[in-house]
């Protein structure tokens, strides 16, 4: 059961980085017409959702100790 523990550290330590990285987009608008293209590109980021980092800290977690207790158990 190290590979659950090993998991449950990997999606607590990507629920805390969620926290702090912002993930970066671009989008691209614009319009082509004939041999001519007109465009203008856009990049912002965005950080993840609180919610969505706070459910995968405590899956994390839990998964370390559910883990930690299976091999306990064997």
């Amino acid at each position: 059961m190290k590979l659950l523990f090993g998991i449950g550290i990997a999606i607590l330590g990507l629920g805390i980085l969620s926290l702090f990285v912002p993930i970066p987009h671009t989008e691209r608008s614009g319009f082509k017409a004939g041999g001519v293209s007109m465009g203008i590109q856009t990049q912002h980021s965005e950080k993840v959702s609180p919610i969505i980092s706070g459910t995968l800290m405590i899956v994390g977690a839990g998964m370390m100790i559910a883990g930690r207790s299976a091999s306990r158990a064997a």
